[in-house]
């Protein structure tokens, strides 16, 4: 599965500045779900295709105002299968197109994020998470679809999934997701929760100058002679890595895409090395440039006992036990996940050699934190701050699983759910 020999260099991702045409700046008080709109569309997103559903329905209503303002299309389908499928189709027409969901929605897009991935079209999918399993609780919150993110379509592959922590941050990770789709030709989740997507707070949209825009690497009408032409070029070398310049339907170039596993030319071949050749690709993609995407928050981690691992609202959320944990003297630092898939692996393990134990506060029964424990690997003890969905973490429930962490208090004095390893001993320590 080699390049073609002579097929010259291609256009790398490039770095633009979009349409001025009916964008927003300035400072706004403005929801969190109209945030990451807005961010769609400085991103340079025109096409939108969902359906919808509690709590991210004002996406889609911001969406169906806005996007005709900037020359772009609204469809509101007939489901999220179809939201899904249209989004890709819109991609390979060359425009930048996403959706948003939450939990059961979500569930209907697995099968076709999967397609998303095989085809390498890059698309942005907004999940508005809620309690779940099932119809759940529509209007309120819960963190229960983060493994369902990374595994939740079937098959071997890599996902991108960005968590932020307010609107103004919903917003720019917005835009970052589709920075990095364009930049990596894939899907980008953004996993972002009812309480962040339906806050009200100040949210700063810079001028259009001010931002970098991502392009995908892509192939015009006449840059390559079309039967040299490789939809999915092997190219681990280079500018570009391993990501291969799209085409847009329309440019003259002979094209096929499927599901199946494919050649460089996007036809189906049924064997072994073919499908070896294509999945270490997807996943090679994005492994190789983990520095690039991952991104994490820190603070007082240098002399911590306890770190809190979270991420969206829960890390908000953490804050201020964190800050009465510390005027108990318990040393407490704080490292908040933005970028949650790939997995930040090393941060954990390089702390999880000099500290006594981590605290995870998520709004599910134990998820995020069985990555904390498998990163920790015995080294330091890894507690959960848990409930099942429905509201936010109480600070006494964080602030006990702290105390707990640091060998304050015994388990039985622990006021509300925590997942810890049935293995795992609490020594109790007495402060002079």
């Amino acid at each position: 599965m080699s390049e073609s020999a002579g097929v010259p260099p291609l256009r790398p991702p490039r770095c633009g500045r979009g349409e001025g045409k009916g964008l927003l700046t300035g400072e706004h008080f403005m929801l969190g779900d109209h945030a990451a709109a807005e961010g769609a569309i400085l991103a340079g997103c025109r096409f939108f295709a969902g359906y919808p559903i509690t709590p991210a329905t004002e996406i889609a209503e911001r969406m169906s105002v806005r996007l005709p303002q900037v020359g772009g299309v609204y469809i509101q389908m007939e489901d999220e299968l179809a939201s899904m499928n249209a989004i890709l189709g819109a991609s390979w027409a060359g425009v930048k197109s996403m959706t948003a969901t939450s939990g059961p929605g979500f569930s209907l897009m697995m099968e076709n994020l999967g397609l998303g991935i095989m085809l390498e079209t890059p698309c942005v999918l907004i999940n508005v998470q809620r309690g779940g399993p099932s119809t759940g609780l529509p209007t309120l919150v819960g963190q229960q679809d983060m493994m369902q993110a990374r595994w939740g379509s079937h098959g071997d592959y890599e996902i991108i999934a960005l968590s932020p922590i307010s609107p103004q941050e919903l917003f720019d990770l917005t835009i970052r997701a589709f920075n990095l789709s364009e930049m990596l030709r894939t899907p980008v989740l953004v996993m972002t929760d009812a309480e962040v997507g339906h806050m009200t707070e100040k949210v700063v949209i810079p001028p259009l100058e001010e931002l970098t825009i991502v392009e995908r690497p892509q192939v015009l009408k006449g840059d390559v002679p079309p039967d040299l032409f490789r939809i999915y070029r092997d190219r681990p070398q280079g500018a570009n890595g391993y990501i291969s310049p799209m085409v847009a339907a329309g440019q003259g170039y002979r094209i096929h895409v499927t599901g199946l596993t494919h050649d460089e030319r996007g036809y189906p071949v049924m064997n072994a090395q073919a499908h070896e050749w294509n999945i270490r690709r997807l996943v090679d993609k994005v492994q190789a440039h983990r520095d690039e995407i991952l991104q994490v928050e820190g603070q007082n981690l240098d002399d911590a006992e306890v770190v809190v691992v979270s991420y969206g609202i829960s890390a908000r959320t953490s804050l201020w036990p964190i800050e009465l944990a510390r005027k108990e003297g318990i040393r407490v630092g704080y490292l908040r996940l933005i970028t949650v898939w790939p997995f930040p692996d090393e941060p954990i393990r390089k702390l999880a050699k000099g500290i006594r134990a981590f605290v995870v506060p998520e709004i599910n029964l134990g998820q995020i934190v069985r990555e904390v424990e498998r990163c920790a690997a015995g080294q330091a003890l890894v507690f959960g701050a848990n409930r099942a969905g429905g509201d936010i973490l109480e600070p006494h429930h964080v602030l006990d699983v702290i105390r707990l962490a640091a060998g304050r208090i015994p388990p039985e004095q622990v006021r509300a759910p925590c997942h810890r390893s049935p293995s795992q001993k609490v020594t109790v320590t007495t402060e002079e």
